[in-house]
């Protein structure tokens, strides 16, 4: 039965630091981890570090705060500044429509939004989208929450001076939904909901508290009935008196476990238009929220990509996020799989196409018969 009491005995035990050997520091109950540090211990390779990191992540976001952060996420600056171009480009070009655009916890007008950002970058600059999204260590982060096969979709938003608090509430699915909704799914599917979908946050400029960050609470995923409870009225007004709010840095990330109450907070500055890239990374084995066009992606950024220099990892990195990585759904009368048990994927063929240098018509020909082995008829 859900109950405050019920919920503030699930937030009694608390981690330490202890908890996050590698975390550079720890404040509000959250590790802060420094992405210099991340990608050093990276570069040595040592795959026995890199599973404890992992672990230190899956801790901290099912049993833990439910929320850490990474400063310098990103290690250049430049790269955070030519996307941050592309957003307020594609910004401007969406202001030129008369087409309203939703929201979900923000009231109209409180920010500037750019949904389905991810594909709407890689067509409009394939060069800048490579740049962004190679970055082994966001693939880390994303890996170990979801798997290798993960879907990323990205929301840009820009929340103007004067914009108030978002109500603080889940996010999707479940979060998505009313409570006679939830109520609908048994409770093993309200916790396994949460496991579908990893959080994320980058800063585009410096954001002070003023400006209004995130407000997070701490440990409050760890309530297996919190879908039923954050409409509440008694719950908003703990959530009021003890959120927390992390300043943020032009090129950290933020990320967090989707049952995670938050939500964004009031932007008191004067001149601060804080503008962040909303990160929703979905399992393979769940739906993600926005239609992306992967093919779309693939052809525009195959050129660019064919002759841009990249590690093993962050071709990986790039690949996948160009990519629909998971072979299935797919109709298997006609996309029977060859050696493996799985048919092949986007990415599958991404990369093929890469390493034996197809020319642009000969991969899209390629993903033309992959959308035919797809196709029900």
């Amino acid at each position: 039965m859900i109950s405050m009491s019920g919920f503030l005995a699930s937030l009694e035990q608390k981690k330490t630091s202890q908890n996050y050997p590698h975390a550079a520091d720890f404040e509000n109950h959250i590790p802060i981890y420094d992405g210099d540090q991340l990608r050093a211990l990276s570069a040595q390779g040592q795959s026995d570090t890199s599973a404890e990191i992992r672990a230190e992540w899956v801790d901290c976001w099912q049993h833990g705060a439910g929320v850490f952060i990474v400063r310098k996420l990103f290690d250049s600056m430049a790269t955070i500044d030519d996307a941050s171009q592309v957003f307020y480009d594609l910004m401007h070009e969406q202001n030129q429509s008369t087409h309203n655009l939703a929201d979900h916890f923000a009231a109209s007008g409180a920010n500037s939004r750019v949904w389905n950002c991810l594909e709407k970058m890689a067509v409009k600059d394939a060069k800048t989208f490579i740049n962004y999204y190679k970055n082994p260590l966001l693939a880390d982060i994303c890996t170990a929450w979801l798997g290798p096969d993960y879907q990323i979709t990205s929301q840009v938003n820009l929340v103007h001076p004067g914009g108030a608090a978002q109500q603080p509430h889940r996010d999707y699915h479940l979060g998505f939904t009313n409570d006679k909704e939830v109520q609908r799914y048994p409770l093993h599917v309200q916790v396994m909901s949460a496991m579908l979908t990893l959080q994320g946050a980058v800063a585009h400029i410096d954001m002070p508290v003023e400006s209004g960050p995130t407000q997070l609470l701490p440990y409050s995923q760890r309530y297996d009935l919190g879908y039923g409870l954050y409409h509440q009225p008694e719950f908003k007004a703990y959530f009021t008196q003890h959120a927390v709010q992390m300043p943020l840095k032009k090129g950290d990330g933020m990320f967090f476990n989707p049952a995670l109450m938050h939500g964004a907070g009031a932007n008191t500055s004067k001149d601060v238009q804080r503008m962040a890239n909303l990160l929703q990374i979905s399992s393979a084995f769940g739906k993600a929220m926005e239609s992306i066009d992967q093919q779309r992606m693939q052809l525009a950024c195959y050129e660019d990509l064919s002759k841009t220099k990249l590690s093993s990892e962050e071709l990986s990195a790039v690949a996948t996020a160009l990519s629909d990585s998971y072979p299935f759904s797919s109709n298997m009368d006609r996309d029977a799989p060859g050696v493996s048990l799985k048919p092949l994927s986007g990415r599958d063929i991404l990369l093929e196409a890469l390493e034996q240098q197809w020319p642009l018509q000969q991969l899209q020909e390629a993903l033309a018969a992959l959308s035919w082995r797809k196709a029900s008829h």
